[in-house]
């Protein structure tokens, strides 16, 4: 399950949504208007493997890999988010929920990084050519 985070503009969820991305947004398909940052953690938990989509850098934590939840930081444009979904979804280590959940990853125009649970180094990759 994908889970766009309230502060994505509704462009965006259209545009993935016509490129066939299933995705559910804060505060319009999932949860409620308003939902603060450390109540998206415990809605996260609730849900069957979702990976959630924001372009706030504080989630880049490493503290918050979990077993049951994927969590996708965006350092791209608002106008770029359902593109580089589109990307990181179908980069070969994140195109499956397996391959996602314990995870925390950051999207870059130049690269992915991420941490993984029980791991002690952050992960830096390329983008697929």
């Amino acid at each position: 399950m994908n889970i766009l985070d309230e502060q994505i503009t509704g462009d965006q969820r259209v545009q993935l949504r016509a490129l066939r991305i299933s995705v559910r947004h804060i505060g319009y398909d999932i949860g409620r208007k308003g939902l603060q940052d450390d109540e998206i953690i415990p809605l996260l938990h609730q849900l069957r493997r979702p990976t959630f989509f924001t372009r706030d850098w504080d989630f880049y934590d490493r503290t918050l890999c979990h077993l049951r939840y994927c969590i996708v930081y965006l350092g791209v444009e608002r106008n770029e988010v359902a593109s580089f979904v589109r990307r990181l979804l179908r980069h070969p280590e994140f195109d499956t929920e397996v391959k996602r959940v314990g995870t925390v990853i950051r999207v870059l125009h130049s690269e992915l990084s991420y941490w993984r649970l029980y791991k002690e180094r952050e992960v830096r990759v390329s983008w697929p050519k």
